[in-house]
């Protein structure tokens, strides 16, 4: 009988910087709905977090600024894809939906399925347990009024 091989653990895939970056602001976002907090003192906090020395930086800086400066504006344009009242979104979604809007309206350059997918993973990671459906669902219907070209050529 011969013995059974060890089942190697699953590597991990290395955290690029930009994903980084926007897990940083996903966790801004997060302070500013929730603890009402304003970007000069979630810079302040972040500085210190374990991990914020490998992000990318000017990404962070640029995402959040534009984020919670827009946030009105991009939660109008998500308003009409929901299906129940902003306020009743949690705030994680929230925070990934304003991320994800922002990255679509103000950053041509991230093509539509890099913001999709990272969206979806941040969902994964820290949303509830169907979030990254939701989330998914939103801004795919998102994608397809604001980069429409891109989103009729994605499978």
């Amino acid at each position: 009988m011969n013995p059974a091989l060890p089942v190697a653990a699953p590597r991990k895939k290395p955290v690029s910087p930009r994903h980084r970056a926007r897990q940083f602001v996903l966790q801004g976002l997060y302070q500013s709905l929730v603890g009402d907090q304003d970007q000069a003192a979630i810079l302040a906090q972040a500085v210190g977090v374990e991990g914020f020395d490998k992000i990318d930086r000017e990404l962070y800086q640029t995402l959040l600024a534009k984020t919670l400066g827009e946030a009105a504006a991009l939660q109008q344009e998500l308003s009409p894809y929901l299906d129940r009242p902003w306020a009743e979104v949690s705030p994680i979604e929230r925070g990934i939906l304003l991320l994800g809007a922002c990255e679509f309206a103000h950053f041509p350059q991230t093509p539509y399925r890099v913001v999709l997918n990272e969206a979806i993973e941040l969902a994964r990671s820290y949303g509830g347990t169907d979030g990254h459906r939701f989330v998914n669902g939103i801004l795919d219907k998102l994608a397809a009024k604001l980069r429409p070209e891109e989103a009729r050529r994605s499978p």
